[in-house]
């Protein structure tokens, strides 16, 4: 009897498994540790720079401003130099050299200048560092200086000359980027206007033509000089 009433039981529901037990649910919304790569690093290094010029670039700093420790970021670039690199490449892959092989020699030496200029200017803190930098193991800046360089060589240009031509275009360049950024009123002599005659006319004849910018206008008219005078070189 006993043995078929037990039969006759409806079979009892599996126990329900002990909470520990049970699969976690994923969080909703984003994971709570820094996912580093090339391109964060990179940006988070610019801001760093932009807010605290380039002696606030370290990498405990940058590791803080990732979110990540130290020995985290540290997986993924070994040094601040590699750092630089990283943002070296990332201004320099900015720059526009698509002229070179497709317009005139001018043209894209002119299209080359101008967007180097504008890159810069926004980032000015790093001027001193990049322009001095080593190329060395920076795809994207070797990039670019490949392409101007070919693009001078097929102009006709000396060899033996075209490097000399970029630093010196460069120069102007990052000259030019700090200019962008001035103050307007950086000429202005002030209490001592009548004891520089010359200059201060100069700077108010200037104050009249302001159709442009007078950076644009400083700056176009340095590298066309440049252009001319370089293009008189070319074979």
């Amino acid at each position: 009897m006993l043995g078929t009433q037990a039969a006759e039981r409806p079979p009892m529901p599996a126990p329900t498994p002990a909470p520990s037990a049970l699969p976690a649910r994923r969080r909703a919304g984003r994971p709570t540790a820094a996912i580093l790569d090339q391109d964060g690093i990179t940006t988070a290094a610019l801001e760093l720079i932009s807010n605290k010029g380039y002696d606030g670039l370290t990498m405990a700093a940058l590791a803080r401003s990732l979110g990540v420790a130290p020995s985290a970021l540290y997986n993924h670039v070994a040094s601040k130099d590699d750092v630089l690199l990283l943002v070296e490449d990332h201004l320099a892959a900015m720059v526009d050299v698509s002229a070179f092989g497709v317009e005139p020699w001018d043209a894209a030496v002119r299209r080359w200048a101008w967007s180097y200029r504008d890159v810069f200017s926004e980032h000015t803190p790093l001027i001193p560092v990049i322009a001095v930098l080593p190329v060395a193991n920076a795809p994207k800046t070797l990039a670019m200086y490949e392409a101007v360089t070919a693009g001078f060589r097929d102009a006709g240009f000396p060899e033996e000359k075209i490097i000399s031509a970029i630093v010196a275009l460069e120069a102007f360049v990052f000259g030019a980027a700090y200019d962008v950024t001035a103050p307007e009123d950086i000429f202005d002599a002030g209490n001592l206007a009548e004891q520089v005659p010359n200059f201060t006319a100069a700077v108010d004849r200037l104050a009249l033509e302001r159709h442009a910018r007078p950076t644009d206008v400083a700056f176009s008219l340095g590298l066309e000089a440049l252009i001319t005078g370089f293009g008189a070189l070319r074979g």
